[in-house]
């Protein structure tokens, strides 16, 4: 695949001796060029002024990619030729096709999104680790890495010890039968309030450590939870379209805490404070020990954490491990990746290990809490904005065949692409209508693009074949400026796992469906001049595969018709 600041680096290298390639810029200003290079950086080596050795440069190189170089105060503005661009850019999709922009990267990734807790609702709060993680498992699988999906269950903690004494105390009431999630947060809220009182509180603590000790009831109470919980959150998943390679809750791993607690004490880092164990991490740049074990000998979240590490680096041999979760376990991950240090890895696994934060949706009235009851299922989110989908899609064509798949793809994609479309770390306020507007940045203005173009294809009586474009037909600027958005994909690509920023991506697709816009009315597709029907027509063929190709690896999928 043609990488241009290779090409010209590699022409400038011939000159000089400094190395080039990160120094080369493109140009984001149109009519000033594609790719800038500044002469700065050579003026010690050469004992020259910036200007002049850009002048001298300018005059030196030559090769067909470039069509223009100028000087423009001590910088080199290069100008990429538009026929062969085009021609490099035509030439690769089409021995490519569906699978342009795919890499051939080397490595091993895991990626843990989603992870709900069990007995909980799976609720708006969950969207957007399940969704940014998503994403990221895509890309990273498409560029070629050998990608992990993990969805880590909260399947333990002391929050079981309060849901197994409240089913004790009110089982008898609730029928679990229907809604069952529904009437275990019911519970939950209920034993909440009453862990105000530190003689319950004291119980709950009580049946968490019988439940790690293996207690008959406490255990049997504990996988019907579990049961239940993964039922309702496989219909969540369904409709979303994700699949995991790996689904494994954090109590797979409490029975590596003993090996935890002796390699650590083994390296003289694992210190008794007030009768739990913990690690000391002033060293490390972090005021807060790591808690390893309970002073009521019960094992913690970061004790699971750091035996879910060891099974990964053995089993996966990983070369990145990623954590999607919100920023507020920013200090949580801090703790964990600092004591990792400590467990005997290989280096590699250690370094390998990176938290990927993002920010809070939250409601209008403020911040969402299963413990109070104040939150929204993700199921009726999605349900929602398939209903409302269905009620616009309708309204602009009442005679669409396959409504109701044409509303769930509008309205899911809108839900994904309205959380993926600003930085991860923003926090947002959710608003379906808002992404299910058909103008401006939302995913229906995507999918509408993509339809107008599948629209004009279907009056084809033939397909367009490469043989059949004249490329001089694509000089105009918007011809050319869709050309370099295609070429720009899989370095979109690449952006978004080097910054594991879904949001790159989304940018990208509203870019590429503008560009394509202005292109439709500015240009009649179908012209009268066959050569110029063929070469447009194929071009924007590419655009629809890129516009589809992209939204699915956001999670999203395209319909056919609007």
């Amino acid at each position: 695949m043609l990488d241009i600041k290779k090409e010209l680096s590699d022409l400038l290298d011939e000159k000089v001796s400094v190395e080039t390639y990160n120094l080369i810029k493109e140009i984001k200003e149109k009519d000033k060029g594609d790719y800038t290079f500044p002469c700065f950086a050579l003026a010690k080596e050469l004992h020259k002024a910036p200007n002049q050795i850009a002048d001298e440069l300018k005059d030196s190189i030559k090769s067909e990619l470039i069509e223009k170089i100028e000087s423009i105060n001590g910088y080199l503005n290069f100008y990429i030729n538009k026929e062969y661009l085009t021609k490099v850019v035509f030439e690769e999709y089409e021995n490519t096709k569906n699978e342009y922009g795919k890499g051939n990267e080397k490595g091993t990734v895991c990626v843990e999104y989603s992870s709900p807790n069990i007995a909980k609702p799976f609720h708006i709060g969950h969207m957007r680790t399940t969704l940014i993680g998503h994403a990221l498992y895509n890309v990273y699988k498409y560029l070629g890495y050998k990608t992990i999906g993990i969805n880590h269950l909260g399947d333990y903690g002391t929050q079981f010890g309060k849901l197994i004494e409240g089913y004790k105390l009110w089982g008898e009431e609730y029928d679990l039968s229907t809604d069952p999630i529904d009437k275990l947060v019911e519970i939950y809220v209920r034993i909440n309030q009453e862990c105000e009182n530190e003689e319950v509180l004291e119980r709950c603590r009580n049946n968490f450590k019988l439940l790690e000790e293996g207690d008959e009831y406490c255990v049997s109470l504990w996988k019907k939870f579990s049961e239940l919980s993964m039922s309702e959150f496989n219909q969540t998943y369904e409709k979303l379209g994700i699949k995991f390679d790996e689904i494994k809750g954090e109590a797979s791993y409490v029975s590596d805490k003993d090996n935890i607690l002796n390699i650590l004490e083994k390296n003289n880092k694992l210190v008794e404070s007030q009768g739990a164990k913990i690690v000391d991490l002033e060293n490390d740049g972090i005021n807060t020990p790591c808690i390893i074990e309970k002073s009521d000998g019960s094992s913690i979240y970061a004790t699971r954490d750091l035996a879910a590490i060891r099974y990964r680096s053995k089993t996966y041999d990983y070369d990145k491990s990623i954590y999607v979760t919100g920023y507020e376990q920013d200090l949580h991950f801090k703790q964990v990746f600092a004591v990792a240090k400590y467990l005997d890895l290989d280096p590699k696994y250690v370094n390998g290990l990176e938290h990927v934060s993002y920010g809070m949706y939250r409601l209008k009235e403020g911040k969402m809490s299963t413990r109070k009851g104040n939150f929204i299922k993700l199921e009726d989110i999605l349900n929602d904005a398939i209903e409302k989908a269905k009620a616009k899609v309708s309204d602009k064509n009442p005679d669409l065949e396959d409504i109701d798949d044409v509303a769930k793809k509008v309205g899911i994609g809108a839900v994904v692409f309205g959380d993926l479309y600003n930085s991860r770390i923003k926090d947002e306020i959710f608003d379906i209508d808002e992404m299910l507007e058909f103008q401006g940045e939302t995913c229906p203005y995507i999918q509408y693009m993509y339809v107008r173009i599948k629209s004009i294809l279907r009056k084809l009586d033939k397909e367009v074949l490469i043989n059949d474009i004249k490329y001089d037909k694509l000089h105009d600027d918007l011809s050319y400026d869709l050309v370099k958005q295609i070429y720009n994909f899989n370095n979109t690509l690449k952006e978004v796992v080097d910054k594991n920023e879904p949001y790159i991506l989304s940018r990208y697709l509203i870019k590429l469906a503008q560009t394509y816009s202005d292109y439709y009315n500015t240009y009649k597709i179908l012209s009268d001049d066959m050569d110029e029907r063929n070469s447009r027509v194929y071009l924007i063929s590419i655009v629809a595969n890129i516009l589809k190709t992209g939204c699915n690896l956001l999670g999203i999928e395209m319909p056919e018709k609007m």
